[in-house]
């Protein structure tokens, strides 16, 4: 028998410009960030209209160097009804960090997002989903930084990031005497195989009824759906960057579609934060070796 079917499922949104991503690494120096910076603005203000028409509130998780750039951004994110939470703070893999660049690097983000609201921010996720079974040591890591959920994991195979084996559903993690809750991507389950089906290039790239069938199935499960969209998604205009093949299809394929698409998913709502769907779930116990 499923689980008892949660009373809204989770949105959420890594805000960072389209540079940040990962496939830019090597084609886009830090040192120009700065001068392309300026298309975020209108991406995430249009992300608040659609979601304000399609009754959807979500949680965004920010880069540190996009909020202190952009401080009347967050500020109306967090205005319209949607959670604040951290992308870390200049979109570095936690896997070259390390354990004190991370609790730095976390931390900083941490205050920047709370000094600009006023509010506490609870949730962190990982700049792509880079908390693996070799970065199990950023969890404890969070809990002892006063965050009370964390979204980073992907229980799926791939090339970059995932923990395969890893629940598909919310848990809570205990480390101690302190603890943290984990809110996996979401996948649908074919056979043996976690198929991810949350968002991002996945919105993007496959098959509407790939996309449509999985979340039913998540949800006849009774597990809660978490989709997630970066605001470049829907942003046609942006610059078109050289890159390998697959890097290429990763990043733009797609866009011109990623809005309709998302308003599709979005209408078998309710769609809250993260914090919030976190509220009105059981949460397991997990043990994890870190």
């Amino acid at each position: 028998m499923g689980l008892e079917k949660p009373r809204a499922d989770a949105l959420s949104v890594d805000v960072e410009e389209y540079f940040h991503a990962t496939v830019f690494e090597e084609r886009i120096p830090r040192g120009e960030w700065e001068e392309r910076r300026g298309r975020l603005d209108a991406c995430v203000r249009r992300l608040i209209e659609r979601f304000a028409e399609w009754n959807a509130r979500a949680t965004f998780f920010f880069l540190g160097w996009v909020a202190e750039k952009e401080k009347a951004l967050v500020r109306a994110v967090s205005d319209a009804g949607h959670e604040t939470a951290s992308h870390g703070y200049d979109h570095r893999l936690v896997h070259d960090l390390g354990p004190s660049a991370f609790r730095e690097d976390v931390r900083r983000s941490k205050r920047l997002l709370e000094d600009i609201t006023g509010r506490p921010v609870r949730g962190y996720r990982a700049p792509t989903f880079s908390i693996t079974s070799r970065t199990l040591w950023a969890l404890p890591i969070l809990a002892e930084e006063s965050f009370v959920y964390d979204s980073s994991i992907f229980p799926i195979r791939h090339d970059r990031y995932g923990i395969h084996d890893f629940p598909r559903r919310p848990v809570r993690l205990r480390f101690g005497e302190g603890s943290l809750i984990e809110f996996p991507l979401s996948t649908w389950r074919i056979g043996r195989w976690n198929v991810p089906v949350s968002g991002g290039g996945y919105l993007r790239l496959l098959p509407s009824w790939v996309l449509a069938s999985g979340l039913r199935s998540i949800r006849r499960e009774g597990l809660p759906v978490v989709l997630y969209v970066h605001p470049w998604e829907i942003d046609q205009g942006q610059p078109r960057v050289r890159l390998p093949f697959l890097s290429r299809a990763r990043h733009y394929g797609g866009i011109g579609r990623a809005e309709e698409r998302l308003r599709r998913l979005l209408a078998g709502g309710p769609f809250a934060p993260i914090a919030e769907v976190i509220e009105s779930i059981p949460l397991p116990d997990h043990p994890l070796s870190v």
